[in-house]
This record gives C-alpha cells, sequence and structure tokens, in this order.
C-alpha cells in the first residue's frame, strides 16, 4: 500500500509496523472464550423453536430432568420468577449527530422485549425457549432433545415488504401491521417539486438481501460465581457495556459482576449485542452455586446470531439535460426481525443515500419492520454498503438511460474539496475529503486507459470482460464516551494503558501503542495495551462503528499530555528548578536551565509510580466520514455463467493512517466480506415452511483467498480537523462500495447481451440464467 500524504513529525504514527499481537495469535496462545474452563463446571444446552412463529402452550420437563446428568431445566416461567428483566440493546441511535428515527405519526417506538426465555411464543426459528444444564455437554445436549414444549403454529412472515401487507401476521400484537419505525428526513415537498422539472428521471428498485457475519469463533460464555459475585468470560465487542446489560437484567450491582474478554475471534458487529446465552449462564450459575458454560455449535450460529442487510428500497434520481443531479427520493425498508436489536442500519443508511455527491434537496422514508426471522444488527459498515449500491446502481442506470459517460455524470456531480466542511440535504455534516482526486487515483491505478484492449483480449477468449467503478463516503460515530488509564510501572520501563475498545483482530494493541510511544517519545514495545476486562477497563464504547481508532487515540494523546503535565511538575524540585523551565522529550525531563535531566521511569521510582498514574476521560461526538473510490473488472464465462475478477483497485481516505499495514489488512478484508455478499453469501429461508435453508458452511456461500487476485490499495490520506491526529476511520472501506462495484462490473459484462440488472448474490447459476432470460428476448 502507499499513501498520498504529506511529510509528518511522528516517529511510530503513519509507519508500517508489524502487530505485536500476532505472534501470540499465530503461535497459539491466543486465549478465546471456549479454551477458558473452570472447576467443576456445569454446561448449557438451549431447547430451540423449531418453528418461525408459535405459541409456547407448554413446556414439559419431566423426562429431561431424569435423564443423568442433568441439574437444570428452565424456562420462560422461571425468568419471570426469579424477577429476570428483558436485556437493554439501547437499539435507538441517540448521540446528537444521529438522525431521529420516531415510530408511525412521530411516535414511540416499539422495541419488542428482549426476555432471555420468552414467555408467551417463539418468533423465528431458532429462538431459545429454554435451558438445560448438566454435568457433561453431551448430557446437556441429549436432554434438550427430551424437553417437550408444546406449540401451536401461527402464521408467519419472513419479507419485509409482505410484512407490510395488510393480512400480514403480527408478529407482536402491540404493533399490529408490524411497522415500528416511520418517519421522513429531508423535504419531500421541495423533492417533489424539483422532480416535476427535472429533464430526467431514473428509478430503481433493490434488495439488498440479509446475510451473516459467521466470525471464526462461534460465541461461547463462561460464568463462574465468586465469593462476591461472579465473573462472565465471553468474547464481546466491549466488556463495559455487556457488563451494564447484564446487571440491568439479572439485578446485579456493579461490583457483582466482572466481565473479561479476552481474544475475539471476528466481529464485524455480530457480537457488539448481548446474547441471550450470556446473562442465561449467569443465572444458572447463580442458581446451581457452580461455573456454567455454553458455546454455541456452528449450526446454532446459522440459527440464532444477529444477521445483518436486508434492506428493500426504492430510489428516484432526477437530473438536468446537462447531467447535474437535482434532488433524489428514496423509501427505505430495514428487516430488523423478531425485534429491534439496532437501528444503527437504518438510520445510518438514510442519512447517507446523496452519498458523496452534491445533490440540493433530497427526501428519504425511512420505515423499520417486524418480520418472523432473526433480528438484524449493525454489520459491517452498517446501513451504508445498502444505500451506496442503490445509489452507484443508480448513476450507471442513469448514464445509460440518458446518454451521458458514467464516469463523467459522476464528476460533475462530485462534491468538491473547497466545498468542505458540507452539510448533506438530510443534514449529516461531513467534516473532509477529496472525492474527485481518490477517483483519479483509482482509475490511473486500475489502468483505466487500458481497458479496451484487456476487454478485446478476452473477448478473443470467448470470455466477456466488465468494469465497475463506485465512489463512497460513510460515517464514523459510536458511543462518545472514551477513557485511558494510565500506569508508570518503573520496575519493567513500561506504561500500561487500560481502554475500552475491545478488538477482534484490528490490532489495537499495536496502533494504540504507537500513537502512546510517539508523545512519549518512546519505543513501541515500552507500552502495554490492557483491554476487556471490567476490573481493569471502568469506562469505554466499544468496538464499532470504526470508532476505535479516532476515540482510542484522541484520549490517549490528552491522557499522556495529563501525565507530561504531572511528570513536570514532580520533576522541577529533583531538577532544582522552576516548572517552567521543565521540557519532556524522548522519556526525558530537562530543566532548560540547567541542562539537568530525570527520565520517566526514574522519576516513577523516585516519587512512586502512583504518583503518576492518570485517568482521563474524553466525550467525542463530531462525526467522520470516510470516503474512496473503488475499481473492479470481472471476467464472465458465458457458457457456465462463472465469474472471474481480475483486479480490484481500492483507493481510501481514512484520515490519517496511524499503522499503514493494519489499514491495509483491514481493507482487504473489507473487500472480501463485501464481494462474499455480491458473488456468494444469502441466508436463504422457505418461503412456505418459514425454515432457513444456510444453517451451514455446505449452505452457505463464503470467499476464499483463491477467488481474488492480489488487490492494489493506496491512501488518499485527508486529516481529519475534528480530533488532534486526524483520524477518520479505516474498518469499513473495504466494504462499503464492494457490492456496488462488483455489481456494475457484472452488469457492464453483460450489457452487450441485453443484461441492465443482476441480483445478489450473483451466483453462477444466477448469471446464467440473465444470459438465458436476455437471449430468450432478442429476436430471431
Amino acid at each position: 500500500m502507499s499513501s498520498e500524504t504529506e511529510p509528518t513529525p511522528y516517529r511510530h504514527i503513519g509507519k508500517p509496523i508489524r502487530r505485536k499481537e500476532d505472534h501470540r495469535l499465530l503461535t497459539g496462545h491466543g486465549e478465546f472464550s471456549d479454551d477458558i474452563n473452570a472447576p467443576g463446571q456445569a454446561y448449557a444446552a438451549m431447547v430451540r423453536s423449531p418453528y418461525p412463529h408459535a405459541v409456547i402452550s407448554g413446556i414439559d420437563k419431566t423426562m429431561a430432568l431424569e435423564m443423568p446428568g442433568v441439574l437444570a431445566v428452565l424456562d420462560g416461567r422461571d425468568v419471570m420468577a426469579d424477577g429476570l428483566g428483558p436485556i437493554p440493546h439501547n437499539p435507538i441511535p441517540s448521540t446528537k449527530n444521529d438522525i431521529r428515527l420516531t415510530g408511525p405519526g412521530g411516535g414511540d417506538i416499539f422495541i419488542g422485549p428482549h426476555l432471555p426465555l420468552p414467555t408467551d411464543k417463539a418468533r423465528h426459528v431458532g429462538e431459545a425457549v429454554a435451558m438445560v444444564v448438566a454435568e457433561t455437554r453431551y448430557q446437556a445436549l441429549d436432554a434438550a432433545e427430551a424437553v417437550d414444549v408444546s406449540y401451536r403454529e401461527l402464521p408467519h412472515e419472513h419479507g419485509s415488504r409482505r410484512a407490510l401487507a395488510s393480512d400480514a401476521p403480527s408478529v407482536w400484537n402491540e404493533v399490529p401491521g408490524n411497522v415500528t419505525v416511520d418517519t421522513t428526513f429531508g423535504d419531500p415537498a421541495a423533492t417533489d417539486a424539483v422532480f416535476s422539472n427535472a429533464a430526467h428521471v431514473v428509478r430503481m428498485e433493490f434488495h439488498i438481501d440479509r446475510v451473516t457475519g459467521v466470525p471464526l469463533e462461534p460465541r461461547a460464555a463462561l460464568a463462574v460465581p465468586e465469593a462476591d459475585g461472579f465473573i462472565l468470560y465471553a468474547g464481546s465487542g466491549g466488556a463495559v457495556r455487556q457488563k451494564r446489560e447484564m446487571l440491568a437484567v439479572l439485578g446485579l450491582e456493579p461490583d457483582q459482576l466482572r466481565v473479561i474478554s479476552k481474544d475475539v475471534g471476528g466481529n464485524f458487529g455480530t457480537r457488539n449485542r448481548v446474547y441471550v446465552e450470556f446473562p442465561l449462564v449467569l443465572w444458572a450459575a447463580k442458581r446451581l452455586g457452580r461455573a456454567v458454560k455454553f458455546t454455541a455449535s456452528r449450526s446454532e450460529a446459522f440459527l440464532s446470531d444477529y444477521q445483518g442487510r436486508d434492506l428493500v428500497t426504492g430510489v428516484d434520481l432526477a437530473l438536468d439535460a446537462e447531467g447535474k443531479f437535482l434532488a433524489l427520493r428514496a423509501d427505505n425498508i430495514s428487516n430488523v426481525g423478531a425485534r429491534i436489536v439496532s437501528l444503527s442500519p437504518l438510520g445510518k443508511g438514510t442519512a447517507l443515500v446523496t452519498g458523496p455527491y452534491h445533490i440540493s434537496v433530497a427526501s428519504v422514508r425511512a420505515r423499520a419492520v417486524f418480520t418472523n426471522t432473526m433480528p438484524t444488527q449493525a454489520y459491517r459498515s452498517s446501513g451504508r454498503p445498502e444505500v451506496t449500491y442503490a445509489l452507484e446502481r443508480l448513476i450507471d442506470e442513469a448514464a445509460q438511460q440518458c446518454g451521458f459517460d458514467a464516469v463523467d455524470l459522476r464528476r460533475k456531480n462530485l462534491i468538491t474539496a473547497k466545498a468542505m466542511p458540507y452539510r448533506n440535504p438530510i443534514g449529516a455534516l461531513y467534516d473532509s475529503g477529496d472525492y474527485e482526486k481518490s477517483m483519479d487515483m483509482a482509475m490511473q491505478l486500475a489502468d483505466w486507459d487500458g481497458f479496451a484492449a484487456r476487454r478485446a483480449e478476452a473477448e478473443a477468449r470467448g470470455k466477456l470482460l466488465g468494469r465497475g467503478i463506485a465512489n463512497y463516503v460513510e460515517s464514523s460515530t459510536g458511543a462518545p464516551r472514551e477513557r485511558a488509564d494510565i500506569a508508570v510501572r518503573p520496575d519493567q520501563a513500561l506504561i500500561d494503558i487500560a481502554i475500552g475498545t475491545q478488538p477482534s483482530g484490528q490490532g489495537h494493541e499495536t496502533s494504540f501503542a504507537q500513537v502512546a510511544a510517539d508523545c512519549l517519545g518512546m519505543a513501541v514495545d515500552q507500552v502495554s495495551i490492557v483491554l476487556g476486562d471490567t476490573d481493569r477497563v471502568h469506562v469505554g464504547g466499544g468496538s464499532h462503528s470504526g470508532r476505535s481508532m479516532r476515540m482510542a487515540g484522541t484520549v490517549i494523546v490528552l491522557a499522556v499530555e495529563e501525565l507530561i503535565g504531572k511528570g513536570k511538575a514532580l520533576a522541577a524540585p529533583h531538577l532544582e528548578t522552576d516548572l517552567e523551565h521543565i521540557v519532556f522529550s524522548d522519556g526525558l525531563f530537562r530543566a532548560t536551565d540547567s541542562n539537568r535531566t530525570i527520565g520517566l521511569f526514574d522519576l516513577a521510582r523516585d516519587v512512586g509510580p502512583d504518583s503518576l498514574n492518570v485517568v482521563r476521560d474524553n466525550d467525542f461526538h463530531d462525526q467522520v466520514f470516510p470516503n474512496g473510490c473503488h475499481v473492479c473488472e470481472i471476467e464472465i464465462d458465458p457458457e457456465t455463467g462463472e465469474p472471474t475478477i481480475t483486479r480490484h483497485v481500492a483507493v481510501d481516505d481514512v484520515g490519517r493512517a496511524i499503522n499503514p499495514l493494519i489499514v491495509d489488512g483491514q481493507t482487504h478484508g473489507g473487500i472480501v466480506q463485501g464481494v462474499g455478499q455480491a458473488l456468494w453469501e444469502l441466508c436463504v429461508i422457505d418461503p412456505e415452511s418459514g425454515q432457513p435453508l444456510a444453517g451451514s458452511f455446505m449452505d452457505y456461500g463464503m470467499p476464499r483467498a483463491d477467488a481474488f487476485p492480489m488487490f492494489e490499495t493506496t491512501l488518499n490520506e485527508v486529516p481529519s480537523p475534528t480530533n488532534p491526529l486526524g483520524i477518520k476511520a479505516g474498518g469499513e472501506g473495504g466494504t462499503t462500495p464492494a457490492l456496488a462495484v462488483i455489481t456494475s462490473a457484472i452488469v457492464d459484462a453483460l450489457r452487450p447481451l441485453g443484461v441492465d440488472d443482476i441480483t445478489m448474490p450473483a451466483t453462477p447459476h444466477t448469471i446464467w440464467r440473465a444470459i438465458q432470460a436476455a437471449k430468450e428476448k432478442i429476436p430471431s
């Protein structure tokens, strides 16, 4: 990866330093949730609903309780008897920069309470309706099959459009019609007026279907009772939030629960909300007085992990005769599943429907709909790949229908660097960026002018070569509060920094240490990052929404400044001078009037290390807007429909890149994750039975390394003015344009045959069928 940026004064920031944590992880010394065990632990297994919608008429535990090793069988009645509460997901975006979603008519949003076990009915296949605890895992699994649950099946619906129908079954009696959010943003009247006089109007409808995160490590939890409370070991996106939510479910005091989240084997948003099994094992441990462990199988994860995407959108674009974008209108329907776990995808996507383009007026109707499916949750780039896909595909279609060049049309309408900061018509305030420069860089990196020759060469081999281009802008917000606790350890010449984010492969132990080491003038190896233990980390928003590097980097800078300030005050008497004569650099305090020095660790040893400890909080409310441009070329075999990606170029503006090597890895992973949805991944549900048909990797297509070329990536670093390091975000940009750029390349390859759109995932069979359908339309 190369980078287009000015030289900086930093020693470690901006350097591609290898990750400190990799040796531990690659040599088998990582410690994931299922690796942790406690003496005498029991095992939990869940009884899950086989029906998408059914009243729970009764649960007979008799046979299960008589089986060997069974310690307890618990259901929703026990939950209520013991006073457990619903999980407080707090799903409604609530920071000051978030758009305000409301219920129909501007009323409150009905969330759908999420009790650990339901008392009335099951609302999706795979919902846990009872828990068995036994001496061994296999005894628990066997007994779970013996629990006799009497169900009365109800009509069900899994599609969001059909769930809107007047005769659709209600998932919740409190919400007849299933619409729980219905809010309009922008200026509908002004938008309609512009459309009525536009020279061109182009409309398209899309369903960006449902996928799941399938992190490499299935979720697991171990609850251990102690004399004064409990310890819960569970991988997540942030131990502090998980603790707060489980305290509410179980009615515990803060000092009664310690949550430890060690190494986490993938997240992508999937782990950022509490799962019912976490409070359930704590509850079981409390009742039994012994440790209880739960580990999900892969099939259970497919049935019960929070899932992603699932947006139906209709988008209209108004243009003048020269191709200037005049107005945009969108109708977005988010399938939130059986209850609302997060409205982040709907809210964040709605705010960015106009993307990186200057469009004077716009209006968006944003709706959230209950269905009999697993709840959806923020999934890598939450909501932005969906709206980017719709907008970029619409621009391609506008170019085709109205006779414009697709690149010229984009260039004419991109927001200029001089317009920054720029407020879009929905209200989002873009902080910085040079969108046209990123597009130019991507086209150059992709050898744009050489495409015609490559297409001709492919055609000579009987193949179809297509090219796609997609610009994007995404937002990074997240929980605004972060804390850094700094402790100086002179005996080991180390600085400990406890921080409230939670990595799942992002390299926080390295990049955070780079920031602190730079500020202190030390080696990166002299900074140790402490994560994921609520006895050490008391405040923090976790890792989501691209917030970690920006939030943590900012509060680390502030905390180190405070540490240096404390050190100067303590060093002055040691160096026999006044405070104003003390300076700090390269780990040393120096008296400018005598040139005497004392090192930070020597000072800590003399005054006592606790004298230099720092606890620094910071509230960060400003949004940042990473952006970029990707170009892709795909070759298609018209006989089989097989697509082959031959080139993928990415230019991303992440603000200042703290570690370009880590950012490059994030970009690669993000591209692959987005391409996975475009070409292979789909959570298929049988419409008649409501049964998920993708319950294992035999049924759910996943991207593989051999399906990709070597990516060509570079950075267009435009520092953000919102924070001292100029950081935006680097974890989601690879995913955001991937759906659009892949589909556009496929359509470009097939357009000569008469194909002007294709649904995702664009599997070989889907492409082959589109080719055959186009052939049937051609007059003989």
